[in-house]
């Protein structure tokens, strides 16, 4: 089963689940905004992504935090990641050991061999 991480409202996220309902691909919707993404999964998807990629600073969460001014080294961006999940990138999508980040339609039409 594939699974989408992200917020409902979120405009990458409403992209790739159209996406996947317009190419009959089941899936399910893990919402931040309801449920508590546990520290142990961001670590797992850093075995397979970058963190710069999974970091989102450009998000209204990372301006609100003021966290640029402190000039975040990779352990610290885990953590803030681990404790503020809107900081993770949208939508983070599993499936068959895989996890992609972001949305891109031509990415997903390959991954999904569409």
């Amino acid at each position: 089963m594939i699974k989408v991480y992200g917020i409902k409202n979120c405009d990458s996220v409403k992209k790739v689940l159209s996406f996947f309902k317009k190419h009959n691909i089941a899936y399910e919707l893990f919402d931040f905004k309801t449920q508590e993404l546990p520290c142990t999964k961001i670590e797992a998807w850093l075995q397979k992504v970058d963190i710069n990629k999974l970091f989102n600073a450009r998000s209204t969460t990372y301006r609100n935090l003021k966290l640029k001014e402190l000039n975040l080294e990779q352990k610290q961006k885990i953590e803030w990641l681990c404790r503020e999940n809107l900081l993770i990138k949208r939508p983070v999508v599993e499936f068959d050991d895989e996890v992609i980040v972001g949305y891109n339609e031509q990415e997903y039409i390959t991954k999904f061999n569409l």
